[in-house]
């Protein structure tokens, strides 16, 4: 089994999936986005399994910072994957990809469901 966790260190929502993965003997690959960053092809893979409005956080403080013209031109995945390429901490996280299945964001629950599934 593969488990890659792609997030930023210092995310609290990625601390808990991180260290719920660990408490459970999970063995996991974390990819830290901000230092080891992010190729198109990352991106475009997790938009053939998740949607952009799942991926990009739009309540997110990145999110609020872009001006109104820059948040109006993501239509698209293209539009999309250039502003997570651009701006990683616009993505919402932790992206999670276990064998090729993903998920976002961390809930004790959903990971419940996911790895005893």
């Amino acid at each position: 089994m593969t488990i890659t966790v792609y997030g930023i260190p210092n995310c609290d929502t990625v601390k808990k999936a991180r260290t719920w993965l660990a408490d459970q003997q999970q063995d996991f690959v974390f990819h830290d986005f901000k230092k080891q960053g992010l190729t198109r092809d990352i991106v475009a893979g997790w938009l053939k399994h998740l949607s952009r409005d799942v991926l990009v956080n739009r309540k997110g403080t990145t999110w609020r910072a872009l001006s109104d013209e820059r948040k109006a031109s993501i239509v698209d995945d293209e539009a999309a994957i250039a502003l997570m390429l651009e701006n990683p901490s616009v993505i919402k996280r932790p992206v999670l990809d276990k064998n090729g299945t993903f998920s976002v964001g961390f809930s004790d629950a959903q990971y419940q469901q996911i790895f005893n599934s």
